[in-house]
């Protein structure tokens, strides 16, 4: 039985030097890796006040201790820095085959500081790493970038890039790996693009493609036999399930009729065409494929095209739910056609879906208002006009015409056009909400405002229960310390799921049990435990927080659009809500162990083992 071993690989663009350093087990144990370890690591080695495009902003790429094992869904990486867009600490994941590449190269994470003197990619190879020459690259969209590096290193490479919106420094840049995949959300996009750094690509070596050694592979081959008949039981994720026929896509039609899928920027929570955008829709009309990420059952990922129509030939890899909402229902957009291009543009051009959509639904809605006028926008950018939103998704990706006002979220977009624009930016802590309007989903609503990275619903996913009823069901109008203790469990279990290395749909049917089992028998850890699982996911939750707090984050900023706490929702379900953040907030800072400013108190540092 082997014991634990990691790497890290220690990147300095402003020297070109690179070193590779042990990865200490303690810091292993607390905090996992992906999430968690980026985390730990940009707490102990960045001071506060650094910029986000300062040299000395340091950059994690990490895999997690089931990364490119056997276990189910095991190709996911997080990437952890501090944010353009919200200031704070944040993390961006993605999946595919890049991490598991990573792994077999001999590295379980990169961590990357200073900034080259020119366009620079860096390339690994079984363990030999190299600094090249960009230049060539530089300009280049993701697909082109992507064929350019394998042609001049491997054609068997894994290909992690940004396209032309990182390297403006666009806020709403997302990293992409694969050319498909992406790793959205906070602008991470632009601050690799700040460092001059074009790509990260890899080749691991050339032996059994399960070649990650872990500690005891009977245990594991139990564990992961015991998880697949658990996903193999599950409406969701089975065979033929919700997520391998529809892919995310099957939420829009269920959030629709929940009245909380938010339409034309949240100005209610149901759209009269949603079912023209639906994972049914697509699977009966533009569905090519299902893709799976590395050793994944579930094959969520959808490939579509478009046969017919203005659009012809677009097509994507994933149209996935929240992708199709933010150029669908936020923009009252309802064709297929429209959204498939919007979603290949985005990851041609480096784009977050989610940001990209919702922005532009944010600017209809002031055009609507008269707040900005087409002379302004140089289009007529109001709600259902697909052109519009596919040429403004252009002139984002590009900062062209008004997109330069618009590439960097809706805050600064906000900031930037006055008028009062800032009640309709529907975003927390300059991030923008994706696709569940929190009027409906009370749990949903608390998570956005207390998410450390800003108006994230992956942080806690609390509609598994509120409307699927997994692994419980709640009453989303539920104000009470009940709904607040499930939104708490969320969040810790989470962070968990995201430093272990499998990804979070799993979770619709595998519980803590389940991974602890399977870390324990990969790590060599036999004495690890479900508890020891969840409390990793609290500590690794109360030092992101740390981390804001030394960055002047408070209270003021755990909070909802103010539409949202005081426009009542017009129709559906929740009809007549607003949201109940205040007593909830108060509540959840009481169950944390936080005081009234949202900081863990020194008990709670002490019980987490971060003094």
């Amino acid at each position: 039985m082997k014991g634990f071993t990691g790497k890290i690989l220690r990147v300095d663009l402003s020297s070109s030097t690179c070193v590779t350093k042990d990865l200490d087990e303690k810091i292993a144990r607390d905090y996992l890796g992906g999430r968690g370890l980026g985390t730990r690591i940009l707490y102990d080695e960045q001071e506060a006040g650094i910029e986000p495009f300062s040299a000395e902003n340091i950059l994690v790429f990490a895999t997690g201790p089931l990364t490119g094992t056997k276990t189910p869904s095991s190709g996911r990486h997080f990437i952890v820095s501090k944010s353009p867009a919200t200031g704070g600490i944040t993390f961006t994941s993605s999946g595919g085959t890049w991490a598991v590449e990573l792994k077999k190269a001999g590295y379980d994470a990169i961590v990357v500081k200073g900034k080259a003197e020119k366009p620079t990619y860096l390339w690994i190879e079984d363990g030999k790493v190299e600094l090249r020459d960009a230049g060539m690259h530089w300009g280049k969209l993701v697909s082109e970038t992507d064929d350019g590096i394998r042609d001049e290193t491997h054609s068997e490479a894994k290909v992690l890039c940004i396209g032309p919106a990182g390297e403006k420094m666009s806020f709403t840049a997302s990293i992409m790996n694969e050319k498909y995949r992406a790793a959205g959300r906070t602008g991470l996009g632009a601050v690799m693009g700040s460092k001059n750094l074009k790509a990260i690509a890899v080749k691991g070596e050339d032996k059994d493609k399960n070649n990650i050694e872990v500690a005891d592979g009977i245990g594991l081959a139990r564990a992961v036999d015991k998880a697949i008949k658990k996903l193999a039981g599950s409406d969701v994720t089975k065979e033929n399930g919700g997520l391998n026929v529809y892919g995310t896509g099957l939420l829009t039609n269920v959030m629709n009729a929940s009245g909380i899928y938010p339409t034309r920027n949240f100005q209610t929570g149901t759209f009269e065409d949603a079912g023209m955008i639906s994972g049914e829709t697509v699977a009966g009309t533009i569905f090519k494929e299902s893709i799976a990420c590395h050793d994944c059952p579930i094959e969520c990922g959808k490939s579509v095209e478009v046969k017919s129509g203005k659009y012809a030939g677009a097509e994507c890899e994933n149209l996935q739910y929240e992708t199709s909402w933010a150029f669908g229902g936020q923009c009252g957009v309802n064709d297929i056609g429209a959204l498939t291009k919007a979603n290949s543009l985005c990851n041609e051009l480096g784009l977050d879906t989610i940001s990209t959509g919702s922005t532009i639904g944010f600017a209809m809605e002031l055009m609507d208002r008269g707040i900005i006028s087409k002379d302004d926008v140089s289009l007529d950018l109001e709600f259902g006009n697909d052109e519009a939103m596919i040429e403004m998704t252009e002139m984002i990706g590009k900062r062209e015409g008004f997109g330069e006002i618009l590439a960097d979220g809706t805050k600064v977009a906000a900031k930037k056009i006055g008028k009062g624009s800032d009640y309709y930016a529907m975003h927390v802590k300059g991030l923008e909400i994706p696709g569940y309007d929190p009027r409906g989903a009370f749990g949903l609503g608390l998570n956005y405002a207390t998410a450390n990275r800003g108006g994230c619903h992956v942080s806690g996913f609390t509609i598994a229960s509120e409307i699927f009823g997994i692994p419980l069901k709640a009453d989303p109008f539920d104000p009470s310390e009940n709904m607040v203790d499930l939104t708490i469990m969320f969040q810790n279990l989470t962070a968990s799921v995201d430093s272990s290395g499998n990804c979070l749909f799993l979770t619709f049917a595998l519980g803590a049990d389940d991974y602890a089992d399977m870390i324990k028998y990969v790590a060599g850890w036999k004495d690890y435990s479900i508890e020891e699982f969840l409390t990793t996911g609290d500590r690794i939750f109360a030092l992101e927080r740390l981390f804001n707090k030394r960055e002047g984050f408070d209270s003021k900023d755990d909070t909802l659009p103010e539409r949202l706490r005081q426009e009542t929702m017009p129709e559906g379900a929740p009809k007549g809500n607003v949201h109940p953040l205040e007593d909830m907030l108060d509540m959840y800072y009481n169950k944390r162990g936080y005081n009234k400013d949202g900081h863990p108190v020194d008990d709670r540092i002490n019980a987490l083992g971060l003094a």
